[in-house]
Parts: C-alpha cells; sequence; structure tokens
C-alpha cells in the first residue's frame, strides 16, 4: 500500500514540499516528521495546523511555556489525543482551507493553512533576523487563521488565541500590541 502523505523529494515530484520551503532548525524538522507521523497514523491524507500543533507540544519546551499552566496543556493535549480516536473524525477526507488563503499549488502531503503556516513562520524568523524558524514562530503561524484546525482545538481548550499571540510576542521580544502581525 502506498504512503497516504508522499515522501518523494521536491525534484521527483515536480514540486515543493511546506518543509523544504521553511528555513527549519533540527527541532523543527523533528516536529514536521513528528506531525507527517501522526497524520499518517490518524489516516489523513495531508498534514494540517492541529497535527503540528501536536507535534510542537510534544516536542518543543518554549511552545509549551507560551501556551498555558499545567492544567490547561493537559486539557489541550488531551483535546489533540481524542482526535485520533474520535474528535478529529469528522476532519478525515476534507482538506484545511478556510477560503481565506489563496490555494497553494505544489505542496503536496499539507493542508493550505499548514502550508501557508510553514511559509509564515520562516517570514518570522526573517523579520527577526534568524535563518531559522523556531516553534514559537510556527505557532504563531498557525493560529493566524480562524478557521485552523488547531485554533479549533485550542478554543475547545480553553486557550484564548489573542492572548496567546501576546504570549509568543513576549517571549520573543516582539511588540505585544501588534496581535501577531509579523506572522
Amino acid at each position: 500500500m502506498p504512503p497516504r502523505i508522499p515522501h518523494q523529494s521536491a525534484e521527483d515530484q515536480g514540486s515543493r514540499r511546506a518543509d523544504d520551503v521553511a528555513g527549519l532548525s533540527a527541532e523543527l524538522a523533528a516536529v514536521v516528521a513528528g506531525a507527517r507521523r501522526r497524520a499518517v497514523r490518524d489516516g489523513d491524507r495531508q498534514i494540517d495546523t492541529a497535527h503540528l500543533l501536536h507535534s510542537l507540544l510534544e516536542s518543543d519546551p518554549d511552545v509549551r511555556a507560551v501556551v498555558g499552566d499545567v492544567p490547561q496543556l493537559a486539557r489541550l493535549l488531551g483535546y489533540l489525543v481524542q482526535r485520533s480516536i474520535g474528535y478529529g473524525l469528522r476532519w478525515q477526507g476534507s482538506v484545511e482551507d478556510s477560503g481565506a488563503l489563496s490555494v497553494l499549488k505544489g505542496v503536496d502531503g499539507w493542508s493550505p493553512l499548514a502550508a501557508a503556516a510553514m511559509r509564515q513562520a520562516a517570514e518570522r524568523a526573517g523579520l527577526r533576523g534568524d535563518d531559522e524558524a523556531r516553534g514559537t514562530d510556527l505557532l504563531a503561524a498557525i493560529v493566524v487563521d480562524p478557521e485552523a484546525r488547531a485554533v479549533e482545538v485550542l478554543d475547545r481548550a480553553g486557550v484564548a488565541v489573542p492572548e496567546l499571540l501576546a504570549r509568543i510576542a513576549g517571549h520573543s521580544g516582539e511588540f505585544a500590541g501588534d496581535g501577531g502581525a509579523a506572522c
């Protein structure tokens, strides 16, 4: 059975992959690999923002620090774990795309919102003068669109996105009043 998410190189596919576009640190490369494994295990055709959120929370202490306290993290991880056993089943077979973004052509194995978040994470790093995106860059990028699956999961877990963006901005030394506009 062929894999659900293509693992060919960008040259073999004749297109780009979202993780080829963003300047990824070793830590974010591991996040992407974890999100890809999660998508395959969940039976999803594409990596979406909830897969990225789950992988970020599992692997990046800075992301966990800005998301909230231990009870809030536990509640959030609980929702993400439930995704594979029922909560996210309504998402299977559908593409995560709010329509607010133009459809990205040539990015295989990624939802349009997740692919855009990878690009935006690299842009945030560039604005800061870094060559590689951090976990908090990707977190800020995946919660920009209110229709993102990550935003839905955060909302259900009681994590308010505007406050989360302010904590990310404070953590990375950005002006907190921009509402994540650096995304």
